[in-house]
């Protein structure tokens, strides 16, 4: 089954990966068949698949990979004619699947990424079985994934699979998808130090990673910078030699089987026996998981509170509440139904009549049939998570408002939210809130209640399972030819062999190098960020060479230069071309303006700044002030980064001759008219080379390499996007590749 994206590629097979199989195997009158289990993963891929198969007549299958107590055998003796999947079991032992699953899944990220830190368990035997079933997958997937396949993983119960597939095949095109909320990074940082690290590790293996909402996006992102120290752009990861993409896929649903299911003969008849029993009562509806997550009790007290503040409704409306079985016999579940089941006891014994309650309670699951019929006649959907990562009912109870419109009261802290603004919004946790919109609904009238559903149901049709579908897929292509690029541009041993020939063979060479993330790494106190013996020899045995120009070409100050390099034979660019020191001569100003009247003006701001922000510093510098961030907590850092950027734009609109200038983790203010580039540029023109470097990792470097010729090799350290011709992954290739030099 070829999977196209918009711009032309494909994938040749789709292979899902997930905890459990979209099937098991029942025994009915002596037939075995197979029971499609529930889940919303399962009816999308399902809609999916269908869909697939009826446009494009194959008879491939979708590969899945679940964990099943049957076997593959088992699955082929079953009669799959109608099934369009090719399912693969992962047989998890008994003891290692209650850690795994009950434990670490349920009992650990469950409530934690749900932001009930108060009920997480942590345990590193249920840690250690968690890597052991992930494993587990991975030796199933072994001997599967072929070249061209989209491996597509789901959910938390597999966090650490993408790099176990990325270690085994380098090429594979994996994406991965998380169903439930993705944690702030405070939360997600309660994690044990080596399981949060492990699991961040783990999904970056992926080339695509999707959540339902931005905020979970952006929640990821920041975990990934301040725990692995990982920078990211326009939600782009430079980890591991790759690029990685992140964002936001908030999954849909098959919007027409719902919409046209509400006429259907089957949902009529269900209709009609709901009417009979609801008579001229308005009908609330809800249906939900039994979870502490999905907000069960603060319904119910929204509901006791709405009908203690509008007594006259009491006789004419209904709410009909229904739980589905989940995880009943764990003692916690236990007790959560038994008081769902009481206080629902006690409000209809509070205000129920002879012939009226106001509750109705179900605990069981309802078919397809009933919940649509349901969804069609409610007047009022109540849905309330305390923190849900998207909630499809929401989304398939406005697919069903048709003739007699409902309102839809949603809670705040549903992924939803962000698709479906324009239903009631509540705090689950503000029982008045919760009260009043529950009048508001019953309230509105029919011409408010079809403008909000409309669109609603336009955002939900347009972007629906099959819509999900293809942008995960179309971004997964896209971030594959991101990362061709980067393989393109990385020097690679073909592209050092080229570059080591040309130098060889060359008579007059000019090496520009920049200073700190080039020639030594980054340092916590710049000060410190000294060259090492090394280093030091090799620039020596290259200065040597009397073909070599070698400048040094740094925003570095003078004096801090010349103490670590006078011995060389080289020349020195200091303050980005402020300053320059030809060999064996003395410091030259390039610019005869030297009018330094502004920093005055400037200092008390960039001071402020410091003072506001622990862990910053101000360097003044002859040419240029500047405001150093990198040692200062990363969030808050950026955005008094952004602050400061803008106090300083609106400071430079009065100050035509300066400018502002921004680095790794640093903000410069100098005069205008000089950047690495410059000074470059004039010496090019007097001088002719037949081979130039320039190395660089700062997007103050991008002066540098736009100023050399297209036939100059052009390095950039990092992953970043850059003029230059090529990147080095890390600093410490930079060394190595002098070292051959």
């Amino acid at each position: 089954m070829e999977l196209k994206t918009k711009e032309g590629s494909s994938f040749k097979r789709i292979v899902i990966v997930a905890n459990r199989l979209p099937f098991k195997i029942t025994e009915k009158d002596g037939k075995k068949e197979l029971f499609q289990n529930s889940g919303g993963l399962v009816s999308a891929v399902m809609s999916l698949s269908q869909k697939m198969h009826h446009k494009n007549k194959s008879s491939q299958k979708i590969l899945w990979v679940g964990n099943s107590e049957n076997t593959r055998d088992e699955f082929k003796e079953v009669d799959t004619a109608t099934s369009t999947f090719d399912l693969y079991p992962v047989a998890i032992p008994a003891e290692i699947n209650k850690n795994f699953y009950e434990g670490f899944c349920n009992d650990t990220i469950w409530p934690l990424f749900h932001y009930f830190p108060m009920l997480t368990v942590f345990k590193e035997k249920y840690y250690d079985d968690y890597v052991k079933a992930n494993q587990l997958f991975m030796d199933v997937l072994r001997d599967i994934i072929q070249p061209d396949d989209f491996v597509w993983v789901h959910d938390y119960q597999l966090f650490l699979l993408p790099k176990l597939i990325r270690d085994v095949h380098p090429k594979a095109n994996i994406g991965f998808f998380l169903h439930i909320p993705f944690p702030s990074y405070e939360v997600f940082r309660l994690l044990n130090r080596r399981w949060r690290e492990e699991i961040l590790q783990g999904l970056l293996g992926a080339d695509l990673i999707g959540f339902h909402t931005n905020d979970y996006t952006q929640n990821f992102l920041q975990t990934v910078r301040r725990i692995l120290g990982l920078d990211n752009s326009i939600r782009k990861i430079y980890a591991q030699e790759r690029v990685i993409k992140t964002d936001a896929f908030p999954i849909g649903i098959d919007y027409f089987k719902f919409h046209d299911a509400v006429t259907s003969k089957k949902v009529r008849t269900e209709v009609q026996h709901l009417k009979r029993h609801i008579g001229d009562c308005k009908l609330i509806f809800s249906v939900d998981r039994l979870d502490y997550t999905k907000g069960i009790m603060n319904k119910l007290q929204g509901m006791e509170t709405f009908l203690e503040k509008n007594p006259s409704w009491i006789g004419k409306i209904i709410l009909n509440l229904v739980i589905v079985p989940s995880r009943d016999t764990i003692p916690r579940y236990q007790e959560m139904k038994r008081d769902i089941e009481g206080t629902v006891g006690r409000i209809n014994g509070k205000f129920s009549y002879i012939g009226w309650r106001p509750i109705v309670y179900q605990y069981k699951s309802l078919s397809f049939d009933e919940l649509v019929a349901l969804y069609s006649i409610s007047h009022v959907g109540l849905i309330t998570p305390l923190r849900d990562g998207m909630n499809l009912v929401a989304k398939e109870y406005v697919a069903c408002q048709g003739h007699n419109m409902g309102v839809l009261i949603l809670s705040e802290f549903a992924g939803a939210v962000a698709e479906l603004g324009e239903a009631v919004i509540v705090n689950p946790s503000d029982f008045n809130e919760v009260a009043s919109a529950i009048l508001k609904a019953l309230e509105m009238s029919e011409k408010e209640k079809e403008a909000r559903n409309k669109r609603m149901k336009n955002r939900i049709q347009n972007y629906d399972v099959f819509k999900w579908t293809e942008d995960f897929v179309n971004q997964l292509s896209l971030i594959k030819k991101d990362q061709i690029m980067f393989d393109i541009k990385l020097i690679n041993p073909a592209i050092e062999n080229k570059l080591l020939d040309d130098y060889k063979r060359a008579s007059k060479r000019l090496i520009l190098l920049d200073y700190d993330g080039t020639l030594v790494p980054f340092h916590q106190y710049p000060e410190k960020a000294l060259p090492d013996i090394n280093l030091y020899k090799q620039m020596k045995k290259l200065t040597k060479d009397s073909r070599n120009t070698i400048f040094i070409i740094s925003g570095r100050d003078k004096r801090f230069l010349s103490n670590k390099f006078e011995d060389l034979h080289l020349s020195i660019i200091a303050e980005h071309g402020y300053f320059i020191k030809h060999r064996n001569s003395d410091w030259i100003q390039t610019m005869l303006n030297t009018d330094s009247s502004w920093k005055p003006l400037v200092l008390p701001i960039l001071k402020r700044y410091t003072e506001r922000c622990y862990g910053s510093f101000t360097e003044e510098k002859e040419s240029a002030l500047v405001w150093h961030y990198r040692n200062a907590e990363a969030d808050f850092a950026f955005v008094r980064s952004q602050e400061l950027k803008e106090e300083l734009t609106e400071f430079l609109v009065h100050h035509k001759d300066l400018q502002l200038m921004e680095g790794n983790k640093i903000i410069e203010i100098k005069k205008t008219g000089h950047n690495k580039g410059s000074y470059i540029k004039q010496h090019l023109t007097n001088n002719s080379y037949d081979f130039i470097l320039g190395i660089g990792d700062d997007t103050t470097d991008e002066d540098m390499f736009r100023a050399l010729p297209e036939s100059a090799y052009t390095i950039k350290v990092g992953l970043e996007p850059t003029n230059a011709n090529y990147n080095l992954t890390h600093q410490h290739e930079v060394i190595q590749l002098i070292e051959k030099l």
